[in-house]
């Protein structure tokens, strides 16, 4: 069975022992198990880098399905992208 759910994104830190401690407890049922994506916080990252990331992430594989598809390219302004 598939469950369609929004990705949730929340900061944290790696503690010695290497286990995680997020920041803000999250809204999830006990035991509940996840895919956690480590991405860490640097500031020499472009934001090319975190683009060329974020579509290579699984998490939003969802956008690739026709019904997510609702703009055109009349929609909104044009942007300029290094490549």
């Amino acid at each position: 069975m598939k469950i369609s759910t929004s990705p949730i994104i929340v900061s944290g830190v790696i503690e010695e022992s290497n286990r995680l401690l997020l920041d803000d407890p999250i809204a999830l049922k006990s035991n509940t198990r996840v895919s956690i994506y480590i991405v860490p916080e640097d500031d020499d990252v472009s934001e090319i880098e975190w683009m060329r990331w974020l579509a290579a992430n699984p998490a939003y594989d969802f956008l690739k399905d026709e019904e997510e598809d609702i703009y055109t390219l009349t929609d909104g302004k044009p942007i300029d992208v290094e490549r």
